[in-house]
């Protein structure tokens, strides 16, 4: 396991947000906070509002929210694997895309005719 730096007192939400590997950036952070993509334990939150253990940070993703319970305050990025034991992800897990059941055309054999393109309107529309 790969050690993390001694934890800090107080960290800012969108230093630990970008610590623990949620935004590439913090100043993508920033803006998610701005944004009201960013909640804790259900309040809209500023980029410097602090956060404590045990709290429940909810960040809207594109398509999906995520749901991370505070284990560990951390200031520093860190690997992947260490910044993983800085949280408690409670995210639901996803519904798989339905499928769609559109024939699947064989690589390399060109655009569809105008045939093969009505069929799979057909297909569309029901």
């Amino acid at each position: 396991m790969t050690s993390l730096p001694s934890a800090p007192s107080t960290v800012r939400i969108d230093a630990w947000l970008w610590a623990i590997r949620a935004y590439k950036t913090r100043s993508a952070a920033t803006t998610a906070c701005r944004a009201g993509h960013v909640r804790i334990n259900g309040n809209p939150v500023k980029a410097s509002q602090t956060v404590i253990i045990g709290d429940t940070v909810r960040v809207r993703q594109p398509g999906f929210e995520r749901i991370l319970e505070v284990r560990r305050l951390i200031a520093k990025r860190v690997g992947a694997e260490a910044a993983s034991h800085c949280f408690t992800d409670h995210t639901p897990e996803r519904p798989a895309a339905p499928a769609l059941g559109l024939p699947q055309r064989d690589r390399g054999a060109g655009r569809p005719t105008k045939k093969d393109r009505r069929e799979m309107d057909r297909l569309r529309r029901q």
